[in-house]
């Protein structure tokens, strides 16, 4: 391949490089305004026209967190596994994830209130104590698991198994969030949404365990999640007793919402 060859077929290579790495940006303006440089010379890079002084390109190299193999090779052979998956190209437009950012004024930071159905003892209950916080911009939950629970499945009651985090994004009509113990155990998806209430601190849908289906357990029930606010006595309260119970031992509110003569539907 002679000089003018490679020239022109580093240009197209740079150019379609620079086209897949801005698709996950909101603009190429924006990009143009971060990178400081102007609109009409960054077309001339898209369009495969001419490519950048060194310092240019180790400016959008760092930018892009890539390398200068993007004005030889296809992005494909340089692109490492992207640890954020539902970021990936390949779903990206479809998972959407800055717009299922989830808002303080959605669903606050702090501390819950769970009760459902238990998924391995129908007859009985379940509440427990969540924590809702915000890291990075992205919104996450953590709380630990009753030990009686832990000892009816014969598994380890130890602070590291009890304890299971997730997190949580908004979709059309409410958040979901997908919860697990360390190590990927147990996972459960979790639907709820807004109930209208006084203080806007209820929210309702339901939870569903991936596992095989079995005659004697559930693998979905409905659940509430109530905020908690600053009130410490609640807090407390809700860790003392978290746990299976009894229907009747749930606030009235959340049997209300729990509507156990519904079937689920």
């Amino acid at each position: 391949m002679d000089k003018t060859m490679k020239s022109v077929a580093i240009r197209a290579q740079f150019g379609k490089n620079l086209r897949l790495l801005c698709a996950d940006h909101p603009s190429v303006s924006e990009v143009c305004r971060q990178l400081n440089i102007n609109r009409a010379q960054f077309n001339r890079y898209l369009n495969g026209e001419s490519y950048p002084r060194p310092d240019m390109l180790s400016r959008i190299c760092n930018f892009f967190n890539t390398d200068t193999r993007i004005l030889t090779d296809p992005m494909s052979s340089i692109t490492a596994p992207s640890s954020d998956l539902m970021s990936h190209p390949e779903i990206s437009a479809f998972t959407a994830v800055k717009q299922t950012l989830v808002s303080e004024d959605e669903l606050p930071s702090g501390f819950y209130k769970l009760s459902r159905q238990s998924f391995m003892f129908p007859e009985r209950y379940i509440t427990a104590l969540l924590m809702i916080y915000r890291k990075d911009g992205w919104t996450f939950l953590k709380g630990s698991e009753a030990l009686q629970s832990l000892r009816a499945q014969s598994l380890p009651m130890s602070p590291e198994m009890r304890q299971f985090k997730g997190y949580v994004q908004k979709i059309e009509g409410g958040f979901t969030a997908m919860v697990s113990r360390r190590n990927a155990l147990t996972f459960t998806f979790n639907f709820i949404s807004p109930v209208a209430s006084f203080d806007r601190n209820f929210w309702q849908g339901y939870s569903t365990r991936t596992v095989n289906e079995s005659i004697n357990s559930n693998r979905v029930t409905r659940i509430v999640y109530e905020h908690l606010g600053p009130s410490t006595k609640q807090i407390l309260q809700t860790a003392r007793g978290a746990g299976f119970c009894e229907f009747d031992d749930l606030p009235i509110y959340h049997q209300r919402l729990l509507r156990v003569d519904e079937p689920f539907a």
